[in-house]
């Protein structure tokens, strides 16, 4: 599918652009887009893509990622006219807060509490909420260890000192984050709230806990994992979530 020679920035603006199109496009965007790439017969003689996106079936995202990957196969320059289009239409890369994959309703918001900081999501960046506890540094290393092994770099709001108030950082943190690990041990309110937070912002939240009975009765339908705060439950902790991080 990538057979453009295409680098690493590049195959991720492309599945950036796929992502957005699901979620945003009607049939008008995509014989728009047609229109601009001087490819309009690839939108209308492929056989599923109106129609699927017509009555929401379950193959559309698929479908128009086999679309715009065709489009680009067809002219790489076309990587920017569809890049340009989606930013004109729908914000630049800053605006789009989810790193949801799934076709679902958008939505937009404006913070009352928060500022919403400059720049884009990191894809390769995991934070950390923790409770502010001299027992949860080696839990933070082993976190920081599967991150590594899995190609990532993880971070706390602790560790950084961006604004005046902890919480605006916390949350500029969680916004630029591709995945959002939730130790829930001993109910701290602040990771529940943390928690809140990255869900509305569309993240990958991976819970983690000592206790069973911590994880909050709204969050007990999601799968968490469980550890033991010992040399052998961190490591243990750690494998798991680095063949997490690498599924997501």
């Amino acid at each position: 599918m990538f057979s453009l020679g295409m680098s690493k920035i590049e195959r991720k603006r492309l599945i950036n652009l796929c992502r957005l199109a699901v979620a945003n496009f009607n049939a008008g965007d995509w014989q728009t887009l047609g229109a601009h790439t001087g490819e309009m017969s690839v939108i209308t003689n492929h056989d599923r893509l109106l129609r699927s996106l017509s009555f929401n079936d379950p193959d559309y995202s698929g479908n128009a990622h086999a679309v715009i990957f065709n489009l680009v196969e067809k002219d790489a320059q076309n990587l920017q006219i569809i890049e340009e289009y989606i930013h004109e239409m729908y914000g630049e890369p800053a605006d789009i807060i989810s790193t949801a994959s799934s076709r679902t309703r958008m939505v937009t918001f404006a913070p009352a509490v928060f500022e919403v900081p400059e720049g884009a999501v990191e894809t390769d960046l995991v934070s950390v909420m923790t409770p502010f506890s001299a027992e949860f540094e080696a839990v933070f290393t082993s976190i920081s260890a599967a991150s590594a092994e899995a190609g990532f770099r993880a971070l706390r709001a602790k560790d950084i000192w961006q604004h005046s108030t902890v919480i605006q950082d916390v949350f500029s943190l969680i916004f630029r984050s591709q995945i959002v690990v939730c130790d829930f041990t001993g109910k701290n309110p602040n990771v529940f709230y943390e928690a809140g937070i990255a869900h509305t912002l569309g993240k990958h939240v991976v819970p983690i806990t000592q206790n069973q009975s911590d994880i909050p009765f709204d969050l007990q339908h999601h799968r968490y994992l469980s550890y033991l705060n010992n040399s052998e439950g961190r490591q243990h902790l750690a494998a798991s979530l680095a063949a997490r991080f690498r599924s997501l």
